[in-house]
């Protein structure tokens, strides 16, 4: 599948605000919220995430179309990544180990907000290392 890839930017700086939030709230139960959203778009697909679907509906359309294309995957593979993190984090949080939410949320920050201002995608360049060694 191939997708438009102004989409995981616009995600991801929705993702990089509601982490931010998190961390100046501590907040588990925003955190867990925002795991979900990764979820969603890890195993149901990017059509399935709501940012994307807010992208599709509210943004998209008022775009000129893209000039290319890019495939699906490694987009889907870094949700995976920030879910993993997500879920760390939130147990961190709701289990009384805030330097384990903090440090996990930091991380997923970091890599949303690479991905939202540059355009780097880190769990996409993890995607591709990945699929390299496989094939090695």
């Amino acid at each position: 599948m191939q997708i438009d890839p102004r989409g995981p930017r616009f995600a991801a700086a929705l993702t990089t605000l509601v982490l931010s939030a998190v961390l100046i709230t501590g907040s588990g139960a925003l955190l867990a919220a925002q795991t979900v959203v990764f979820a969603l778009g890890a195993f149901g697909g990017l059509r399935y995430s709501p940012y994307g679907w807010l992208y599709r509906v509210a943004v998209r359309p008022r775009l000129s179309p893209p000039g290319e294309l890019e495939d699906a995957r490694p987009p889907r593979f870094a949700q995976g990544v920030g879910a993993a993190f997500g879920l760390l984090g939130t147990v961190g949080y709701l289990t009384g180990g805030d330097w384990l939410g903090l440090a996990a949320t930091a991380l997923a920050l970091a890599a949303a907000f690479l991905n939202a201002a540059f355009g780097y995608c880190l769990g996409c360049e993890m995607y591709l290392l990945v699929r390299r060694v496989r094939s090695a």
